[in-house]
């Protein structure tokens, strides 16, 4: 995976279920603030003034996963983000979780920039769509 981006979570008490694994919709919620961290932090576009004040909406429509290993609390995951493909409204990233064992999950998302006044495709601002140009190919690997 050429990563753009990339950082560690810790599994939490919370993140996990009675078996004492991480319950696997919690993946989705770090999935979710993964990529908004990488946005607002990596790509320098601040993620709640797009749905806040500037009404850009960048929800998922297609979510594909698969998980491959357990993870357990006090577990150290490295997220990394990766852009597919760049579209003229729509992103597909590829984000996986690995542990020291190797991968625990990876995601195959589709994202599409929409107006939140009119909950329809647009195309990206100009600033993100900067952004992600920008992002394409560059490792942090």
């Amino acid at each position: 995976m050429n990563a753009i981006y990339e950082r560690r979570e810790r599994v939490r008490f919370g993140h996990c279920d009675p078996a004492g694994i991480v319950f696997y919709p919690r993946y989705f919620e770090m999935l979710n603030a993964v990529v908004e961290d990488w946005i607002s932090e990596g790509l320098g576009v601040s993620y709640a003034e797009l749905l806040g004040p500037r009404r850009v909406g960048l929800p998922t429509v297609s979510l594909k996963t698969d998980f491959k290993r357990v993870s357990r609390m006090g577990d150290e995951l490295v997220q990394r983000i990766a852009i597919r493909r760049l579209g003229r409204s729509s992103l597909t990233l590829d984000v996986e979780f690995a542990g020291p064992d190797g991968l625990r999950v990876t995601f195959e998302q589709v994202l599409v920039c929409t107006s939140l006044q009119t909950h329809r495709p647009q195309e990206f601002p100009a600033d993100l769509r900067a952004a992600l140009e920008r992002a394409q190919g560059v490792s942090t690997t």
